[in-house]
């Protein structure tokens, strides 16, 4: 079994950069078209059409990638300046509100997986919370059915935590003044140009952002989505955005946007108050940590169910050394198998910390794991008993962005308003999308919500609560302890097997970032019982063997948008998914991608 080149770059002294003399547009991102990697895809994979198509680039004094190549640049720029990772880091989440709004947000949440090069690791949790009024079966109609308003429209939202995160993690570790870190967001809000990527998903967005007057002014044009190429203005968050540089979080959870959040929600029947806003506090979370094949993982710990799902599926498939080969029926048989019971436990026994008891030693046991194994026919399909279930959604709009800086700090960042554009309300005369995040609680306990989730009691409503998450930021050291990747994505549930599968390609298959996030992926989350697969990700003759063993297959489009970095002989490597169009930016390396 092949295994990753042993790293060698080491964080050095930092350089004298003048913060004038780093434009924006000349520095090293990748976002303006596909670079294939140096090593070629093998003949016998050709039939991937993403083989060589990751955006990537290389650097010694820092990278950041995250789903907009502007963005990357905003976070490249902080680090020329002399910033590090968590000063790129807020830089890049206030940006990603501007230039990606299906995902980027202020109105939001999300979570940080933070190594220091010196220190321990820690985990941030600004993860939105349940408004006060909230009630267990608030999206139930007459007949006990969910509704239309756990997704779309004023009572979907969660109390935002993005803006108290990002000052959190300034607080504890910044260097650069919080306002020099807003400042770049600001500048794009008064005006950015629009890809092709952005216009395509305003353009599927349009007819839910039409519902709502604020939404439509701020992100159409006489009802349709702006044409590439076209300057975005976003006026009114400048403003808001303004008051939180001058402010901090009072900018944001008091004065005038907190009046304009609280109006919306009263104009639209929303629940969100002064005091939910007042009372909004992220927490400093201990992470999860997995041993695999000699390699230490750190991810993020419950209210996200990402790091304990991720660290059973990992210390199950451990117990196979080596693993069958990539692509093969063996393999997704076996993966298949482990997250159906990883996600098992996953839907059934995690919930917000404090409110229930997660019972974290049984996900991190290597014993239990070993159990689960045991369970595993490595010939036949072993399906759990059925639940009434829909087809998941294929929206799944949420952003990762990983950062490390010269010094080896490194910040795995995922934030998220749940569906494409959250509850599609813009707050009106701020100018920012409100969340959907509601639907991520168990609105009826035992029933599908829009990824096909079937959760139990442990993450039902309350008001004050967090709702569950799959998001995964994570970091990857390599056995001599020593950073090596850091890693994370969108994608709803598919979030925790995509990290799964970046990471396992790395170490298992040992394949080069580019091709480990460029490679197909495969998805089984317990309810429905059934994997899904990228179409075309899997040769003919595998899925007729997989349906062979019980499996049944469902082919549906592709899945992510991984952003990661791995640590090089040479230096740092950045690899942005081609997947969804975002981009990987060094502040050292104008141009030097592959």
């Amino acid at each position: 079994m092949s295994r990753p080149a042993t790293t060698a770059w080491r964080p050095r002294a930092p350089r004298t950069v003048s913060w004038l003399l780093v434009p924006l547009l000349l520095l090293g991102s990748a976002c303006g078209g596909p670079m294939s990697s140096p090593e070629a895809a093998p003949e016998e994979a050709g039939a991937w059409s993403l083989y060589g198509a990751a955006q990537t680039a290389r650097g010694e004094d820092g990278m950041v990638v995250s789903g907009h190549g502007l963005a990357s640049d905003v976070g490249a720029a902080i680090l020329a300046r002399g910033g590090n990772a968590v000063d790129a880091a807020v830089a890049v989440g206030f940006a990603l509100a501007v230039v990606l709004p299906a995902a980027g947000n202020i109105g939001g949440g999300g979570f940080l997986v933070y190594r220091p090069s010196e220190g321990e690791v820690r985990a941030l949790d600004f993860r939105e919370k349940a408004p006060a009024a909230a009630t267990r079966d608030m999206f139930l109609d007459g007949e006990g059915k969910v509704t239309e308003a756990v997704v779309i429209g004023h009572l979907a939202a969660g109390v935002p935590g993005s803006v108290a995160g990002l000052w959190a993690m300034h607080g504890e570790y910044g260097t650069l003044p919080w306002a020099d870190l807003v400042a770049p967001a600001i500048e794009l809000a008064h005006g950015h140009e629009v890809d092709e990527v952005r216009s395509r998903s305003l353009a599927g967005a349009a007819p839910r952002l039409s519902r709502f007057p604020a939404s439509a002014a701020q992100f159409l044009v006489d009802g349709e989505a702006p044409a590439p190429g076209s300057l975005l203005a976003q006026p009114d968050l400048a403003v808001t955005l303004t008051a939180i540089s001058e402010q901090g979080p009072d900018g944001f959870y008091g004065g005038a946007v907190a009046d304009l959040i609280v109006a919306e929600m009263e104009r639209g029947g929303g629940l969100i108050t002064h005091q939910d806003l007042e009372s909004y506090a992220p927490v400093w979370r201990g992470p999860v940590e997995v041993e695999y094949r000699g390699h230490r993982i750190y991810s993020m710990p419950p209210v996200s169910s990402g790091g304990l799902t991720l660290g059973l599926i990992l210390n199950v498939l451990e117990g196979w050394d080596p693993l069958p080969p990539f692509g093969s029926a063996d393999l997704v048989h076996l993966e298949a198998e482990t997250m159906r019971l990883a996600f098992r436990d996953r839907n059934t026994l995690v919930g917000d910390p404090d409110f229930v008891d997660v019972p974290r030693e049984q996900f991190e046991s290597q014993d239990y794991a070993d159990g689960l194994r045991a369970r595993i026919d490595q010939e036949r399909a072993t399906p759990l008993p059925p639940v009434e279930v829909a087809p998941p959604a294929e929206s799944t709009e949420t952003t990762h962005y990983s950062v490390v800086d010269r010094w080896g700090n490194a910040a795995s960042v995922t934030t998220t308003i749940n569906s494409g554009y959250g509850n599609a309300v813009t707050v009106t005369g701020a100018g920012f999308l409100l969340n959907n995040e509601m639907d991520d609680f168990a609105a009826s306990p035992g029933r599908p919500n829009q990824f096909g989730l079937v959760e139990g009691e442990n993450n039902a409503i309350a008001p004050g609560k967090r709702m569950l998450s799959s998001m995964t930021p994570s970091i990857v050291l390599d056995p001599e302890g020593r950073l090596m990747m850091v890693v994370g994505t969108p994608g709803g549930p598919t979030i925790i097997t995509s990290v799964y599968h970046a990471i396992s390609n790395v170490i298992d298959h040992g394949m080069t970032l580019d091709r480990a996030v460029e490679s197909p992926r495969v998805h089984h989350q317990a309810w429905p019982d059934q994997i899904f697969y990228e179409e075309a990700g899997l040769a003919g003759d595998v899925v007729e063997e997989l349906e062979r063993r019980g499996h049944r297959m469902v082919g549906r489009g592709l899945s992510g948008d991984v952003a990661a970095i791995l640590v090089e002989e040479s230096g740092l490597l950045g690899v942005a998914d081609p997947r969804r169009g975002g981009g990987a930016s060094a502040p050292d390396s104008p141009g030097d991608a592959h």
